[in-house]
């Protein structure tokens, strides 16, 4: 099994204890890879949820520039729908986990 398979089967029994979500695993896959060498740096692999400039980046690398959504209050909405449903009291939040509940939420599946 590689690295990567490992993440990802991590990535999904996050998805079901943390989330109660069950892994749309290709959808996963292609996150994941989507995510790129960030998945194996500890510091990069995870998002602060806590972190107003880190959810920021996320909003514009990540909704605006790589789903092409249009930038605005519901983009926010999302990403703290996204961060309640992770659970804010989760200290690690896997980039790959986040988005992955991002693309499902915003109904993009289809960029992958």
């Amino acid at each position: 099994m590689s690295k990567r398979d490992e993440l990802i089967a991590k990535y999904a029994e996050d998805l079901k204890e943390k989330c109660g979500v069950s892994a749309d695993m290709d959808l996963l896959t292609k996150v994941t890879i989507g995510c790129g060498p960030s998945i194996y740096n500890a510091d990069a692999a995870t998002v602060s949820g806590s972190d107003e400039s880190e959810l920021a980046t996320v909003k514009t690398n990540f909704l605006i520039k790589k789903l092409g959504l249009k930038d605005g209050p519901e983009l926010d909405k999302g990403i703290d729908a996204v961060m309640e449903t992770y659970g804010k009291s989760n200290r690690n939040k896997y980039r790959a986990v986040v988005y992955y509940l991002l693309t499902k939420h915003f109904k993009k599946e289809s960029v992958y």
